[in-house]
């Protein structure tokens, strides 16, 4: 799939086929998001590839907007490291477009995701730490939800001119 065309079809999929997603998909998937920008290039992130049923599960009980993972095969939890930090208060743009590439990735690949956010409500942030034992200078950021999705998402045209400004307002 060429880029512009990722670009113009990828869609939030929350719904999903009853079938395992091959690990070395989500794990290109990861790698694509460690090639995103980053502030200073210093990469301030890890990933927690999730695809036990049990902890799957439990995921929705802290985070509601998540609730469509009980019929996903497999997540990632998108995670800000801040021994990696190099300029601070950049972690979420850095970390947005390792997501995002991410995102691109599994499309790609024809697969499902979606971005469930994390970082910054506290109950969700609580939520992840406590489930993944993630210790003290680890933030989680997203989590990213995959599967092959049920039905073939419908094309829409989003493209807004009068949100487009030259030189000025």
């Amino acid at each position: 799939m060429d880029t512009m065309t990722a670009l113009y079809t990828r869609r939030s999929v929350r719904k999903y086929q009853n079938k395992p997603v091959p690990m070395n998909l989500i794990e290109e998937a990861v790698k694509a998001a460690m090639f995103a920008p980053s502030a200073r290039n210093q990469q301030p992130w890890d990933f927690i590839i999730v695809d036990q049923r049990e902890t799957l599960d439990k995921i929705p009980a802290f985070s509601p907007h998540a609730a469509m993972v009980k019929g996903a095969p497999a997540g990632v939890l998108v995670c800000f490291n801040k021994d990696y930090e190099g300029a601070e208060g950049f972690f979420p743009q850095d970390l947005g477009a390792a997501t995002q590439n991410m995102l691109l990735a599994l499309h790609a690949n024809g697969l499902g995701a979606v971005w469930t956010g994390v970082y910054p409500r506290e109950d969700r942030v609580n939520g992840f730490v406590d489930l993944f034992k993630l210790p003290a200078n680890v933030v989680p950021y997203a989590f990213v939800i995959i599967g092959y999705p049920e039905k073939e998402a419908d094309a829409a045209d989003r493209f807004k001119k009068e949100r487009v400004h030259y030189n000025k307002w």
